[in-house]
């Protein structure tokens, strides 16, 4: 249960530190979701949805490079379950980045 807390505690803190850079692109896709707001409806959910799954399938390869570790170090089921989770949270927040700028792509 320690382990849970403590990825808990290290995402807060890390999101936290996060913000000032996140902010501008938070408010640019704002921006972009007000001027494509009619053409939004347009793009299909499948298209977000394998946007989504393709990148979380990417980022289960890609993720665990960044901390100079590979799929063959995760030998507990909250490493496997973090690493799980951090994928579908880039996939989810690219597919939420990538939308307004398919429904741009709509005519």
């Amino acid at each position: 249960m320690y382990e849970i807390w403590l990825a808990m505690n290290i995402a807060y803190e890390t999101a936290l530190g996060l913000v000032p850079a996140l902010a501008p692109l938070v408010l640019m896709w704002a921006v972009m979701m007000v001027i494509n707001r009619k053409k939004l409806k347009r793009v299909k959910t499948v298209t977000l949805a394998a946007v989504a799954v393709l990148l979380s399938l990417a980022a289960v390869l890609a993720l665990p490079s960044l901390s100079q570790s590979t799929l063959a170090d995760m030998g507990y089921w909250v490493d496997w379950t973090a690493l799980l989770g951090m994928a579908a949270g880039v996939g989810v927040a690219a597919a939420v980045l990538l939308w307004p700028v398919l429904a741009m792509r709509q005519r």
